[in-house]
């Protein structure tokens, strides 16, 4: 197996997408790879395709001596490549927004995903900065809910993330790539990409869908 090291995220974000993760996922014996509906592009623009950091917004009863410490130590320490990946279903608060977006594209992020609510759509919108989430909520975090940071994994939309997971997020919806596999599912994902490509192609010359299916495998 070589290096994550080798994985192009720019060539996966423009080439490949969700789904044909998740089918070469399937193919490899990893059924249950993808979130449950609901989590879906809320602000900014492009896939997102990196390597997961995963965290938690505890529910809190009252604001903690460092206003926004967690959070800033987290977003303080991303680094190229990485992905804020957030269970945000303790309490109906917003875990994430502008500036954390901001702050996080300075570092090199290439996107969050929040199983909860962020804030902020229209400027995070106007940054370009894409974040996934189940919807949007004015409510500030502070005082409601904290981050913790030290958890090794997250479960989002009914599925397992572990630090270091390769993250591919669109339309379509989440999907999680183990790191110990995320080399090979990366390959067959572009070669997988490059086929239906030509698949497409030949349908629309007006192809019939029976002798694409026969010629490629591919649907």
């Amino acid at each position: 197996m070589t290096s994550t090291q080798d994985i192009d995220l720019d060539v996966l974000a423009e080439e490949t997408y969700s789904a044909v993760f998740s089918d070469i996922c399937d193919q490899l014996g990893f059924h249950e790879q993808t979130a449950l509906p609901g989590i879906a592009p809320i602000g900014g623009s492009g896939r997102i395709v990196g390597w997961a950091r995963p965290f938690v917004a505890r529910s809190v009863g009252e604001p903690p001596s460092r206003p926004y410490g967690n959070e800033i130590d987290f977003i303080d320490s991303l680094g190229p490549g990485d992905v804020p990946v957030g269970d945000g279903t303790s309490r109906p608060a917003a875990a994430w927004g502008e500036l954390f977006s901001c702050a996080a594209r300075g570092r090199g992020a290439r996107g969050a995903v929040i199983d909860g609510y962020v804030r902020d759509v229209a400027k995070i919108r106007a940054l370009g900065f894409p974040v996934s989430a189940r919807g949007s909520r004015p409510t500030d975090s502070l005082g409601r809910v904290s981050l913790d940071a030290t958890v090794a994994s997250v479960h989002i939309g009914g599925t397992t993330v572990v630090a270091g997971d390769l993250i591919v997020a669109d339309d379509d919806g989440v999907t999680v790539v183990p790191r110990d596999i995320a080399d090979d599912v990366a390959h067959r994902a572009l070669e997988k990409a490059t086929t239906e490509n030509m698949a497409r192609q030949l349908l629309l010359d007006g192809g019939k869908l029976a002798d694409v299916w026969e010629r490629h495998g591919v649907m």
